[in-house]
């Protein structure tokens, strides 16, 4: 079911709109073309990232930031679970690692950056070597900057709201991106007892954009509360919903459940998969609260009111932590095994 599960949308077909509607009250998951970011951009961030990862792990952990709450640099394999997210309180951690950034560079003297340049806008942690890496990752980074504005325009004429609505609470936005390495080298131990490359989970914003290799490993929770393989198709992008869409809409539109999972051992020698997940995540002092569209007196809000941030950190900690989290999760009665 996989394939024709995740719907295939042309960002700038007239009907758009409607068809991300669709898709976002069925699965939360889209397959998204014509998205004209440059294949040379992609390539450079591929190839710089393989670069990066094959450093030693010494020079790695020399990436590692001073404490959980600091969303950049390196995390080695087995430093995290994303389960922890949903408010488990117990679960073996993941096998990935992951390389991350933020914005490069930040208006000097905003007050709204200032106030998290600690935190959810801490400057970013770069190796000296491969030299590609900075300007790869940073050119990547201004692609998704401008994929994710159209998207969140078209999300809000879906919704009936006006085209500026998530424009106007992202004037100061925390913005990420993740690049992940999934590697099981030949020989390697098997996972433990339901190990995943990594745990189940929601993503905590408004959208994420996901490249990946076109291997199998994502799988996602469809419509009938059962798993589902979705391999990515060439030449697009993944795209995805996170909890505040859930939360500002009352779950019309559901935050997309999904998990990566190891490869069979049927597999032989290297088994590697790899992707990039921008995370688009407004600004962290909007308040989220359901869409006065989106509740009816047979339909009250299932969710209360939270500034961005607050819900953005609870949910980033708890994988940090390998401690439930706090916030609120948006999985409902969905399996997370």
């Amino acid at each position: 079911m996989g394939a024709e599960l995740v719907p295939v949308i042309d960002l700038y077909d007239h009907d758009a709109p409607a068809l991300i509607d669709a898709a976002c009250r069925s699965v939360g998951f889209l397959s998204i073309v014509n998205h004209a970011v440059p294949s040379a951009v992609i390539d450079a961030m591929r190839s710089a990232s393989e670069q990066f990862f094959g450093l030693s792990m010494e020079a790695k952990l020399a990436l590692h930031p001073d404490g959980p709450e600091i969303n950049r640099g390196y995390a080695a394999k087995g430093s995290e679970g994303l389960s922890y997210s949903l408010g488990v309180d117990a679960s073996p951690p993941d096998l990935f690692e992951a390389f991350n950034i933020g914005p490069d560079a930040l208006p000097e003297g905003d007050p709204a950056y200032e106030a998290e340049r600690h935190r959810l806008f801490a400057a970013n942690i770069w190796p000296e070597q491969p030299e590609a890496l900075r300007p790869a990752l940073v050119a990547y980074f201004a692609e998704m900057e401008r994929l994710t504005d159209r998207l969140i325009s078209l999300f809000a004429l879906a919704l009936d709201l006006d085209a500026e609505f998530f424009v106007e609470r992202s004037r100061h936005p925390v913005q990420t991106m993740r690049v992940l390495n999934y590697e099981r080298a030949p020989g390697e131990a098997e996972p433990s007892q339901g190990q995943q490359r990594m745990g189940a989970h929601t993503d905590y914003g408004i959208v994420t954009v996901l490249y990946a290799d076109p291997v199998p490993g994502l799988q996602i929770v469809g419509p009938d509360d059962r798993w589902h393989d979705v391999v990515p198709t060439e030449g697009a992008f993944l795209v995805n919903l996170g909890d505040q869409l859930s939360q500002w809409t009352n779950d019309r539109w559901r935050s997309t459940l999904h998990r990566v999972v190891p490869p069979e051992r049927s597999v032989t020698g290297r088994a590697q998969r790899r992707s990039v997940a921008f995370f688009h995540d407004g600004d962290y002092d909007a308040l989220v609260e359901c869409l006065p569209t989106c509740t009816t007196a047979d339909n009250p809000p299932r969710y209360p009111p939270v500034l961005a941030g607050d819900h953005l950190m609870a949910k980033l900690l708890g994988p940090r932590t390998l401690q439930a989290s706090t916030a609120a999760s948006t999985a409902g009665d969905r399996p997370i095994s």
